[in-house]
């Protein structure tokens, strides 16, 4: 069951993020899908912000992996922001540690997920931003995996759908 967000700034995908970020718990990876200046690292923004982050968030392009800490009410737990746009070798993948990374007792979220398509784990969550004009985003998140469809029930309740 797929769901359809509409942002309409870079502030609403940020409480787009925050919504789903204050649902995450340990062990879910997202993977975000969008082209340049989509709004993916703003809605990393409000991911960490749900998840009770007070790190600053930057997107990681040329070191590949940020690490934040969640609030206290999430037991500190880790957020790993990994942003694959440079990657140009899936085997290149091998060496950035991706594999303990989501086996580690955090979150994950990918950006640029698809360049490492047959690396990544079974069920997770994809999150399709698309550029509609200058300011309107089409957000779509498509569970894969039982954990996710129920996340993806959880996210439509508390908006309302």
């Amino acid at each position: 069951m797929a769901i359809e967000r509409t942002s309409h700034s870079p502030a609403q995908t940020m409480a787009i993020g925050q919504q789903l970020g204050a649902m995450l718990r340990t062990g879910d990876v997202l993977l975000l899908l969008g082209d340049l200046g989509a709004g993916k690292t703003h809605l990393v923004k409000g991911i960490a912000q749900g998840l009770g982050s007070v790190d600053l968030v930057t997107s990681p392009s040329f070191v590949l992996i940020n690490e934040y800490v969640a609030g206290a009410a999430h037991a500190n737990m880790r957020i790993y922001h990994v942003d694959l746009y440079r990657i140009t070798d899936p085997a290149e993948l091998t060496s950035i540690g991706l594999e303990e990374i989501w086996n580690d007792q955090g979150i994950c979220v990918i950006e640029w997920a698809e360049r490492a398509q047959h690396w990544l784990p079974e069920a997770h969550l994809v999150v399709q931003i698309r550029y509609v004009d200058e300011m309107t985003r089409a957000l779509r998140f498509v569970p894969q995996g039982a954990r996710y469809q129920h996340l993806m029930a959880e996210f439509k309740d508390a908006a309302g759908d």
